[in-house]
């Protein structure tokens, strides 16, 4: 337990980028560096987390301490990972409400993106191996890459892979048929409507006090469906426009301490809760945005092992996985576009990458390198 503590604790200092390089990390310390997991199984554990709203690489450091250690393993290996990252997110918002904003930030970003987009790279690269293992499974991680370019949401293009996946075999459409699919996706319309979602939110406005933040982002935690990358739109929608809690300018500087810190991108709400209430409502923001995870990996997590004995759930868990890959990839190439804008980080991002595969160096020294070389470009 303590080792497992102990990895998780430094994944939870060194793991920059969001929740793609977060994974790709795991993957390197639980399957290739210490050999706690195969890849296969690290593939079931990632696309199980996939269908759970929430932070995807919270859950999947849950569900991995879940398989290895039981129930403490989950609860150890979740907040191992949480609590740094929401440590360095306060101690930010501590600076920006005293100072008014966070110095260095935007340069040591235009450094470690290159460093990221390589890790992610690299992962993929590792992952694809045992994912796709048919050229029915290849054809299906190809048309999740496609949908992903076409603007169909995570959730969609999980739930679509998986049901696909699951058609190939015709014994399935025998016993089950169109019942299935239809009720999948109606629960995940329900769950997702803005019409839900808007009636939640007017009930959580009219809360006093901490009572009101802790629920926001319970519900945040709860129906948020694709990761830490579209926290911005979502909170915009409610703290910005709707209530007007924050302005513009202060959404986009805490989401942007959200990606510059390690961790996941969802201690966003640490800083969020420090601007509204202080230390109390930093502490009852990042509960409500996190606890829900918990919840859902402690009811989710015993049932992969039946996932993978059945043969259906097998070949739905199956199409999930390619799906998550495509997800990491078309992710990898959107920040691409933002993270590679000259020469510099373009060298930043092939040094990296050649380091990463050609050599045992840890990615967290990539990554220190390249905030080093954004805060020199800056001019700090």
């Amino acid at each position: 337990m303590i080792k497992l503590a102990l990895v998780f604790l430094k994944i939870g200092v060194t793991a920059f980028g969001g929740p793609s390089a977060h994974i790709a990390m795991m993957e390197t310390e639980f399957v290739r560096k210490r050999k706690w997991l195969t890849q296969e199984k690290f593939l079931d554990l990632m696309g199980a987390t996939s269908l759970i709203p929430g932070p995807s690489s919270s859950e999947l450091a849950m569900v991995i301490g879940q398989h290895l250690a039981g129930w403490a393993g989950l609860a150890v290996a979740g907040i191992c990972f949480i609590f740094p990252a929401a440590c360095i997110v306060l101690g930010l918002a501590w600076v920006y409400v005293r100072f008014g904003s966070v110095p260095g930030v935007v340069g040591a970003l235009y450094g470690i993106k290159p460093v990221i987009i390589a890790i992610i790279m690299q992962a993929i690269i590792r992952l694809s191996r045992p994912a796709f293992k048919t050229k029915n499974l290849a054809a299906i991680g190809v048309l999740a890459f496609a949908m992903s370019g076409l603007g169909f949401s995570g959730f969609q293009i999980l739930l679509s892979a998986g049901t696909g996946s699951m058609l190939m075999g015709r014994d399935f459409w025998k016993k089950w048929g169109q019942k299935a699919i239809l009720l999948s996706f109606a629960m995940a319309s329900l769950i997702s409507s803005r019409e839900t979602q808007a009636v939640v939110g007017e009930a959580i406005k009219n809360l006093p006090g901490l009572n009101r933040i802790f629920l926001f982002f319970l519900k945040v935690g709860s129906i948020q469906f694709g990761s830490g990358y579209v926290l911005l739109a979502f909170l915009r929608t409610d703290l910005v426009e709707r209530w007007h809690w924050l302005t513009e300018r202060q959404l986009l500087d805490a989401t942007a301490v959200g990606q510059f810190t390690p961790g996941p991108v969802f201690t966003t709400a640490t800083f969020i809760g420090y601007l509204l209430q202080g230390i109390k409502g930093a502490g009852v923001a990042t509960v409500g945005i996190f606890l829900p995870a918990f919840i859902f990996v402690s009811l989710s997590g015993p049932l992969i092992p039946r996932i993978r004995k059945s043969a259906f759930a097998g070949a739905f868990l199956d199409g999930v996985n390619v799906a998550s890959i495509a997800l990491m990839a078309s992710v990898s190439i959107q920040l691409g576009q933002a993270a590679l804008p000259d020469g510099v980080a373009g060298a930043l991002f092939l040094g990296s990458f050649y380091g990463l595969q050609r050599t045992q160096v840890h990615s967290a020294w990539l990554v220190l390198l390249g905030a080093l070389v954004g805060y020199g470009k800056a001019g700090f």
